[in-house]
């Protein structure tokens, strides 16, 4: 009785079209999760770096139906004169009062106390954001 082989032998004929795709595969995978992965780099470099004034709403208080004083941390480069947009909303979730503050002192982190006149009593202040003076956006 004679033995009978059920594959070919190895080595002889090449790579079989499986490897072929697994090796194809793996480089297409190996060029995306790379390009993936500088994509999210460079989006996190540009948030952190493109940042040049922040700030944050410390505490706020109401002084009257037509005022809110308002304590802010901004934090900026020292050359950079900075401004932060302010609204305020009353109990129904309406835009009572709104405006922009400049700090322009030459310190990389100003604590100041803003006072923002509304048209209504406030019951919340939000901050906008804040950007460099002259910048767009």
């Amino acid at each position: 009785m004679s033995t009978v082989r059920e594959g070919l032998p190895e080595g002889r004929y090449g790579r079989s079209a499986d490897e072929r795709a697994d090796r194809t595969l793996k480089i297409v995978g190996s060029v995306l999760g790379a390009g993936l992965l500088a994509m999210v780099g460079w989006i996190g470099w540009d948030y952190v770096a493109g940042t040049d004034v922040s700030a944050e709403v410390i505490k706020f208080q109401v002084v009257s139906d037509s005022e809110v004083q308002v304590h802010l941390e901004v934090r900026k480069e020292s050359s950079v004169t900075g401004v932060c947009t302010l609204i305020s909303q009353d109990v129904g979730h309406g835009e009572v009062g709104r405006a922009d503050f400049t700090f322009g002192q030459q310190e990389s982190r100003v604590d100041e106390v803003v006072t923002l006149k509304t048209t209504a009593r406030a019951t919340m202040i939000e901050l906008v954001g804040c950007q460099a003076a002259g910048s767009a956006g």
